[in-house]
Formats: structure tokens, C-alpha cells, sequence
């Protein structure tokens, strides 16, 4: 009967596992198709080594004089200042709301739980009226000041540091230290599950962004990948074979970024579920 359970759960781990995977397989197959093959037959699983080229990959980066490495390099500085910009503040936030007793702690986390209920839709006049005054349209500071904190992360971080162990703050304090070296030499290292997974979130949050640089950025030069992506679909011609080939790329870096670390991930999320 053991047997059997174990069976089904692996049979059972193994469909959610192609499911998942579906996409992927569907999205990669037809990057390696001509594009009228595709418009004929849609996504299939169809392997024919015949009709399966570089082709699309090529015109991809041959495409605006190689503008698809800009699009791609644009993509990862924002990502990777936003991410680590965004961890350590919300890290310091969430750190300061769940660990420190002063007054107002519980109106200013109702304040993030609530800032947390607002679609992002609604504050973006005021985000683009903000940044024309600020004189950051069209630069990286304009797609990244806005969203560095993450009420969400925020949440995270304090739900984490409630299950802290406070006796090692104290001790710190006992030696000399000072709150600042306490946060970053001892609870820092503490809290790398969570760094990990917050990392992970905000990461894919970054890379994936589209309507907020969309509106802040204005050059071709400054745009990111997702957005020079969308550029190859216009009214007089739909590139689809080469968008695809584009969409394969952009999947690569937030795949190794998962599996690096994965087990921290994991872990994040398991112990942050419990803390509070």
C-alpha cells in the first residue's frame, strides 16, 4: 500500500511537472521553425529535423543592427540594481518593523498592508507625474525609484525577522556593537533564506516588467527587453518566429538565477510561512 501511494504522488509530481513544462517545450520547438510554418500550423509538437533551423536566432540578433544585446543589457543592469536596491531596503524596513518596539510600529505596518491592496494600475499618473517633475524620464533612475520598495518584501521581511533570535541582538549590544553592524554582521546572514527568496520574486518582477518602463522610457537605446520584444510585432508585419527566438532568451537568465538558489528559496519560503 506504500508502494502504491509513493507511485501515485511520483505519477502525480510528474504531470504537474510537464505541465509545467509545456510551454517551454511548445515556445523553443517553434523558435527553430520557419515563420509561415508557424502561421500555418500554430505551436505543435511536431519535431522535423528538416525544418528546424538557426534561422530565427540569427535574424534576431541581426535585427536593428544587433539592438537585441542592448535590449538584453538594459534588462540586466535594471534588474540587477532594482533587486539589490529593493532587498536592502525592504530587508532594513521589515527588519526595523519586526524586530524594534517603538510607537506607531503597528500603524506603519497597517500602512504597508494597505499600500499592498492597491493595484499598481492606480498610481501610475502619479508615478509618471512624479518622475516628468523629477526630471528622470527616459533614465534608469525613472523605472527604478519607484518600485525599489516592495510592500510585499516589506511584509516578508518582518514576518521573517519575528522569529529572530533576539538574545543574539542583545549580546551584540553587550560587546559594543552598534545597531548598524548588528543588522549586517549577524542578522544579515541569518536572514539569507529570505534574501534568497525575495530575491528570486523581485528578480522575475524586474525582468518581467513591461507597462511601467513602457511609459518611462523613450529612446530605443534605453529600452529593455521586453518592450524591444513587443517592437517586433507591428501593424505591418507580426515577427513572430523571431520573437519567439527573443522569448527562449529571456527566460535563460531567470531559470539559472531559480536554480542557484533553489534550495534557499525553498527554505525562505517554508520558514517565512511559520514566523508571527
Amino acid at each position: 500500500m506504500e508502494i502504491f501511494k509513493k507511485t501515485l504522488k511520483y505519477f502525480f509530481l510528474l504531470a504537474i511537472f510537464l505541465f509545467c513544462i509545456m510551454p517551454f517545450v511548445f515556445m523553443l520547438l517553434s523558435s527553430l521553425r520557419p515563420g509561415s510554418q508557424m502561421v500555418q500550423n500554430g505551436l505543435t509538437l511536431d519535431f522535423n529535423p528538416k525544418t528546424m533551423s538557426l534561422h530565427n536566432f540569427k535574424a534576431l540578433f541581426e535585427y536593428n543592427d544587433g539592438m537585441f544585446f542592448l535590449w538584453f543589457k538594459n534588462s540586466v543592469v535594471l534588474t540587477v540594481l532594482q533587486t539589490g536596491l529593493s532587498l536592502l531596503f525592504c530587508a532594513m524596513v521589515g527588519y526595523g518593523l519586526g524586530v524594534y518596539n517603538f510607537r506607531g510600529r503597528n500603524i506603519i505596518f497597517i500602512i504597508v498592508l494597505a499600500v499592498m491592496m492597491i493595484p499598481t494600475e492606480v498610481l501610475i499618473l502619479p508615478l509618471f507625474k512624479l518622475i516628468v517633475k523629477m526630471k528622470f524620464i527616459n533614465t534608469k533612475a525613472g523605472v527604478i525609484l519607484p518600485f525599489v520598495v516592495s510592500p510585499f518584501a516589506v511584509f516578508y521581511f518582518r514576518q521573517y525577522c519575528l522569529g529572530l533570535p533576539l538574545d543574539l541582538i542583545d549580546s551584540a549590544r553587550i560587546d559594543g556593537c552598534n545597531e548598524i553592524s548588528i543588522f549586517f554582521k549577524i542578522m544579515c546572514p541569518i536572514m539569507l533564506p529570505a534574501f534568497a527568496a525575495i530575491m528570486i520574486l523581485q528578480a522575475m518582477g524586474s525582468w518581467n516588467s513591461f507597462v511601467w518602463p513602457l511609459i518611462a522610457l523613450r529612446s530605443n537605446e534605453n529600452m529593455t527587453l521586453p518592450i524591444g520584444l513587443n517592437a517586433l510585432l507591428t501593424p505591418y508585419g507580426n515577427n513572430y518566429d523571431v520573437l519567439l527566438a527573443g522569448a527562449v532568451f529571456s527566460v535563460i537568465p531567470i531559470i539559472i538565477l531559480f536554480l542557484i538558489n533553489q534550495r534557499a528559496f525553498i527554505t525562505g519560503l517554508t520558514v517565512g510561512s511559520v514566523k508571527g
